[in-house]
């Protein structure tokens, strides 16, 4: 199970509905004209940026036919979405889709990450985590940094929290190399690494891509992530992260695509055990140059 997520509940009510206004051979226009609402409301509605009202929901559904079950499940979902998820409080650092991701990630059963140079954020410690926004200068406000930092801790709690999310995680060996923040601080974090493979065997597969493994169609490519969500009415997404952009991708044939390429890069990652091996071995090193 996942916790639940206002943003992942506004989501499915809004697949839901369009559903079921599809399903009529309605249009946006028809279906806000029946309730007397404007299509731009029923369009943000469906796709999950605005809470509809009880009353307005209620019309909607009489207007569907939706039988008395389904709107039970609905007025259900429309409720979870006027909580507000942890990540609400950021919305002056975070653009909107960032907050969305948050959001989706937070109710997600499952995450597959592909990660190019550096360690995870899922996996990052604080003085990490610190150490890369530091380290961005000509995207962030140095007076940001410390709520990111705490952003980044908030969101690894899924990870450890009561309803773990289930990760699989594959970064390159450069990942283990690459000293962020200095010898010591690339310790602990490859310490941290050690401590969460032993803490969570049943849901975090944690791989390392060595650099002896041969070339592969993610390689060079940016950080991504594929999420799996508990409701089977909700298909998968993919985010996407450059150095100057991020992307929400809900086409499902670039989703897939984006699967394929995770799936072929896992062929070439070591298992658990030669993983945690090589982080061993990376931390000696790391000790001996700190």
């Amino acid at each position: 199970m996942a916790p639940a997520s206002p943003t992942l509940a506004g989501w499915e009510l809004g697949q839901r509905l369009k559903e079921a206004r599809e399903h009529l051979g309605l249009t946006g226009s028809e279906a806000a004209k029946a309730i007397g609402i404007t299509q731009n409301y029923i369009s943000n509605v469906e796709h999950g940026r605005r809470t509809i009202s009880e009353d307005k929901l209620r019309q909607l559904m009489t207007v569907y036919g939706l039988p008395d079950e389904e709107r039970d499940e609905l007025v259900a979902l429309r409720g979870t979405c006027e909580s507000r998820g942890w990540w609400a409080r950021y919305s002056g650092i975070y653009p909107a889709e960032l907050l969305r991701f948050f959001g989706y990630e937070h109710g997600a059963e499952e995450v597959r990450t592909y990660e190019q140079s550096l360690v995870s954020g899922l996996l990052q410690t604080e003085s990490y985590a610190r150490a890369v926004h530091r380290g961005d200068r000509a995207n962030l406000r140095m007076s940001e940094v410390e709520r990111r930092v705490a952003v980044r801790m908030l969101r690894k709690d899924r990870l450890l929290g009561a309803e773990p999310l289930r990760a699989t995680i594959l970064m390159s060996e450069a990942s283990l190399r690459q000293q962020v923040g200095g010898p010591a601080v690339l310790a602990e974090q490859l310490e941290h690494l050690l401590a969460l493979i032993d803490e969570c065997p049943d849901t975090l597969d944690l791989r390392v891509i060595p650099f002896t493994a041969g070339s592969f169609s993610a390689m060079g490519s940016s950080t991504f992530h594929v999420l799996t969500f508990p409701s089977p009415r909700l298909p998968r997404l993919a985010w996407q992260e450059t150095a100057v952009a991020m992307d929400l991708i809900s086409d499902q044939a670039r989703v897939s695509q984006y699967t394929a390429a995770f799936e072929e890069a896992e062929t070439f990652a070591l298992n658990r055990e030669d993983t945690a091996e090589l982080i061993r071995e990376r931390l000696k090193k790391a000790n001996l140059a700190g």
